[in-house]
């Protein structure tokens, strides 16, 4: 450790360390714009400047290297004076312009030139203009003439996002940040470019003149989106949503969001909002009151069990639901003496599951991607279907990390990729077992049983050799490995392949609460239909709970329209084909619950707004319709509650017990083709949130989908 002193406090640091790193650690401020811990230096504001002893101009504390024996002073005339300099010029050319600046009360230049800046100008000459610019509908650049060119926006597309999307052109007082050719900003990521802007320059296009910061209130909550569990400030003024912006937890995600998670919220105010429970009465939808509503669905299963009995009763969940809403939707089917339940919504295959009262997750903690040696991932778009995952793993390459994948087509993942096995997914399966066949020659092991006739081929045996080197290894199985008519193949060979490699194995798992539906058993009982053979017709009562088929589903759901009763429990008007029944239930914002995430991790979140109209939690209206049903364990007086019987002593924010977490399998191996193409949603047709988000829906990426979809491709 390097041991230095900065204004008269000692601070030892590792070797390497800059003098802002110390500063940090001893709790001392020094006012900065372009720096920021998670991205490379660049010491082009010069508004760090300090003053170190023996140094013959105040230097830059954020590239400076600490020094045994250093004394450091940020306060001294010689600092104060060369960091007000730098602020004068600084605001040579910054509009005055912070009364209609959105950035207004949370900007850092407004509250440093209050520290640094002058009464008044000293510069009478003309500020210099620059054009804005459109670059997609996420982000507005419409008062570029506010950029003080601290490229934070720039460094962090080519590091954290991995595309260099912005740029600064020109030179001297002619520099501009900007796109190339006009382009638009399409990452995944690049809302997080917003909250690096310490200035008004890139703001939220969505929020842009929707309130001021000091007008919103701000409450902690939990994306209910992918298996990140990212975790999330929700902004709010007068009972709506207007702002998401990432709360920073270094084990889960970071200080970063992705887009899905910052701009989703859109979907809350949607006027496709379902407010008033609805019931079809010949051919008509008519609103009527919750007594109304419940009594009618619990008299409608009540009498489709009594004349085709419990089997013929089926509830589909979405696995975005919370741990809560899911435990009681099983509880409700139990009680009505049906094992017909699953979230397994886009799965072509059911024979892969781990044992009751356990979950397939992701083999090691999300902290630890960022870390990792070597690493294969079967089936998965990584950039799209986990982009905060694929940010951690793409830092894992900058540190040399060798990524491999086995895919349909060869990925985009912003990341050199060590070696792709490309392979049609029908045969993955028989691709895979390639990678273990060069393995057991390369290490003079039997080969698995099962892969009898396979033969390696160049890019299998470069991968081997991969996983043999390094010390962090991991087998990762995406999305469409785990909905794969072959999933049960995939995950045996991935578990041979980590198993004669000193790697882990797991899945990347698809929603917020994969992980979590499975421990809370929302699963098939014995002898019960998985959702294919439901969605195929098995049912004559259906309850779907926030899912939507077609959209959520492997296949369309048309066979549920023959079913006698479908009650929908959706925060929107949807389903209305299907439907008997519409009943308003709260999205995230409006709840209380817990998801699980890929690393097995409890994260429980409080509701944030009011209900919108006569809305109600899930988890309530679960409970009443067990009440109604006189079913017994049905009296919870809170989500805690609920949470309790369903997860007993596991805490907010800690780990399910690692004997609940299981990716063994003791499968055999299939190596035949399958008939079907796993069926993955696209980024921005995840969930039903996503789906109604007017400016994700806008983006380059949403728009591929929507062409994807119309060629007849899943998405």
């Amino acid at each position: 450790m390097v041991e230095i002193e900065i204004d008269g406090q000692k601070v030892a640091v590792p070797p390497g360390s800059m003098v802002m790193h110390a500063a940090e650690k001893a709790g001392v401020y020094i006012p900065h714009f372009c720096y920021h811990k998670k991205l490379s230096i660049a010491a082009n504001c010069r508004m760090c400047l300090v003053d170190i002893e023996k140094a013959p101009k105040p230097m830059p504390a954020c590239a400076t290297p600490v020094a045994m024996g250093m004394v450091v002073r940020t306060k001294s005339d010689k600092a104060v004076k060369a960091q007000k300099a730098v602020m004068e010029f600084l605001l040579i050319n910054h509009p005055l312009d912070c009364p209609i600046c959105d950035q207004g009360g949370e900007c850092q230049l407004q509250d440093l030139a209050v520290g640094y800046g002058g009464t008044r100008s000293r510069y009478e000459e003309e500020k210099r203009v620059v054009f804005h610019k459109n670059v997609g509908p996420l982000i507005a650049m419409e008062e570029m003439s506010r950029c003080i060119h601290c490229t934070r926006c720039v460094r962090f597309g080519q590091e954290i996002a991995g595309v260099m999307e912005l740029g600064m052109s020109h030179r001297g007082e002619h520099s501009e940040i900007e796109t190339f050719l006009g382009a638009s900003v399409d990452s995944e990521l690049s809302g997080n470019m917003i909250d690096l802007c310490p200035v008004g320059a890139l703001t939220s296009k969505p929020f842009r003149y929707a309130a001021r910061t000091w007008e919103l209130a701000r409450r902690r909550s939990i994306s209910p989106h992918d298996s990140t569990g990212a975790n999330l400030v929700v902004q709010v003024k007068g009972d709506r949503v207007l702002r998401v912006v990432p709360y920073e937890n270094e084990a889960v995600n970071e200080c970063w969001i992705a887009d899905r998670d910052r701009f989703s919220y859109e979907a809350l105010n949607s006027p496709d909002r379902l407010t008033q429970p609805m019931v079809k009465q010949g051919g008509q939808w008519n609103e009527v009151d919750w007594k109304t509503a419940l009594e009618f669905v619990a008299q409608g299963l009540q009498g489709v069990r009594e004349r085709h009995g419990a089997g013929a009763l089926g509830l589909l969940a979405s696995p975005h639901a919370t741990v809560e809403e899911l435990w009681l939707a099983r509880a409700l089917m139990a009680g009505l003496g049906s094992s017909n339940i699953d979230h397994r919504l886009r799965s072509h295959a059911f024979d892969h599951a781990a044992p009751a009262g356990r979950a397939r997750w992701l083999g090691l903690p999300i902290a630890e991607l960022s870390s990792l040696d070597r690493a294969l991932v079967v089936g998965s778009n990584l950039r799209k279907d986990h982009p905060l995952f694929a940010q951690r793993i793409r830092q894992a390459v900058r540190k040399g990390a060798q990524v491999s994948a086995l895919a349909a087509q060869r990925p985009d993942w912003a990341m050199p990729l060590h070696a792709v096995l490309q392979a049609p997914a029908t045969h993955w399966a028989e691709t895979l077992a390639r990678v273990a066949v060069a393995l057991a020659e390369a290490l003079g092991v039997a080969r698995p049983a099962g892969t009898e006739g396979v033969t390696a081929d160049e890019t299998a045996r470069a991968i081997a050799a991969s996983l043999r080197g390094g010390e962090r290894k991991a087998v990762l199985l995406g999305n469409a490995a785990a909905h794969h008519e072959r999933a049960a193949s995939l995950l045996a060979l991935a578990q041979w392949i980590a198993q004669h490699t000193g790697a882990r194995w797991g899945y990347l798992t698809e929603a917020a609460n994969t992980v979590g539906a499975q421990l809370v058993g929302a699963l098939p009982g014995e002898g019960g239909l998985d959702a294919q053979r439901m969605l195929g017709g098995g049912l004559k009562a259906a309850v779907l709970l926030g899912v939507e088929p077609g959209a959520d589903t492997a296949g369309d759901g048309a066979a549920l329209r023959e079913a006698e009763l479908v009650v929908t429990l959706s925060p929107f008007k949807t389903n209305l084909e299907l439907s008997d029944v519409l009943l308003p239930v709260a999205p995230f914002t409006e709840t209380s619950g817990s998801f699980v995430n890929a690393e097995g991790r409890l994260q429980s979140f409080q509701a944030v707004v009011k209900p919108l109209g006569q809305t109600r939690p899930a988890w309530k209206v679960l409970r009443v319709l067990g009440n109604l049903l006189q079913l017994s364990g049905f009296d919870f007086e809170s989500s805690a509650q609920v949470l309790a019987a369903a997860l007993p002593g596991v805490a907010d924010g800690g780990f399910v017990p690692a004997a609940r977490l299981d990716n063994a399998t003791t499968a055999p191996i299939d190596l035949t083709p399958a008939q079907r193409v796993p069926c993955v949603a696209s980024i921005y047709q995840l969930d039903a949130l996503v789906r109604r988000a007017p400016a994700l829906q806008a983006t380059a990426d949403a728009r591929a989908a929507r062409v994807a979809a119309a060629e007849g491709v899943c998405a």
